[in-house]
């Protein structure tokens, strides 16, 4: 049995380990709401946003496409993996990290894949195979929606130039604090949907469709990158809230146990030091 000194040293490294948990947990308790209220007030307008443009898309001429809508040979992609700039959120960075690890290994074998990171930790995790064409893992200093669709634009660019085929996000959805879904999105080309000959758009076009797309499909690619690190943001805060919830309980139930463990030391010693005065005494007396 270890001595009583180790076991107290142990107690108090645990504490301090548990005080820090949970301050932490509350720390990321408190952003969590913020980001919540973000990604949850944003959503709807996202939504009817790709909804108008998927419904006025699907009603135009073939020959009226878009260049953001350029379907050609897939030979480059780009995967844009979405983590986090720092670790203690479970498996918050791993699932994302092995779902483009997967990507690569499966949907894109064939393919020659390159990465735009965002978040240190896919950084970190990429940057080894000299695939990273940019690391914006800055943009959680300043998350406005003018930096991100700075990111969109260059990403945008990159498309329409050819120098990739196909564009991918993979990213965390926040669904609550303790569920994160991993997403893998296809950002460029848009996704075209089924010309639907019921489709009735019930408004007026001034100026024409074609010119309403064209003007919608950057502000809808802009909006779709922000929701989805928006999303990530609130994941972050939802996954390091939950792990240092455990984190705590599992320091909490560590400590009672080895206070239990000193008492039954203690005890023994105790123990121990009165059958030698007993013993003492004993001998003395005879």
């Amino acid at each position: 049995m270890a001595n009583l000194k180790e076991i107290r040293n142990r107690i108090s490294s645990v504490s301090s380990t548990m005080q820090i948990t949970s301050a932490m947990k509350m720390v990321s308790a408190a952003k969590l709401k913020k980001a919540q209220d973000a990604i949850t007030a944003m959503r709807p307008y996202s939504d009817k946003l790709t909804e108008l443009l998927q419904s006025l898309s699907a009603t135009l001429d073939a020959d009226s496409g878009s260049k953001f809508a350029n379907q050609r040979e897939v030979k480059k992609v780009l995967i844009v993996p979405i983590t986090s700039n720092r670790g203690l959120a479970g498996a918050f960075n791993s699932n994302i990290i092995k779902q483009v690890n997967t990507l690569v290994a499966t949907t894109y074998a064939n393919q020659e894949v390159s990465f735009l990171v965002l978040g240190k930790k896919a950084n970190d995790a990429f940057k080894k195979s000299n695939k990273v064409i940019a690391n914006k893992s800055a943009i959680y200093d300043d998350l406005t929606f003018d930096n991100v669709a700075e990111i969109a634009e260059l990403l945008m660019d990159k498309f329409i130039s050819g120098e990739f085929d196909k564009v991918e996000l993979v990213y965390n959805k926040f669904k609550n604090a303790a569920t994160q879904e991993v997403m893998t999105e296809q950002f460029l080309p848009i996704v075209p949907v089924a010309n639907d000959a019921n489709v009735n758009l019930d408004y007026i076009f001034e100026p024409s469709k074609v010119e309403i797309v064209e003007q919608l499909i950057p502000k809808s690619l802009k909006t779709q990158l922000f929701k989805a690190i928006r999303d990530s943001f609130a994941s972050e805060h939802g996954a390091r809230m939950t792990a240092m919830h455990k984190a705590t309980d599992n320091a909490t139930e560590l400590r009672d146990q080895l206070k239990l463990t000193y008492n039954k030391a203690r005890q023994a010693s105790i123990t121990n030091e009165i059958l030698e005065i007993v013993g003492g005494a004993e001998a003395l007396n005879n």
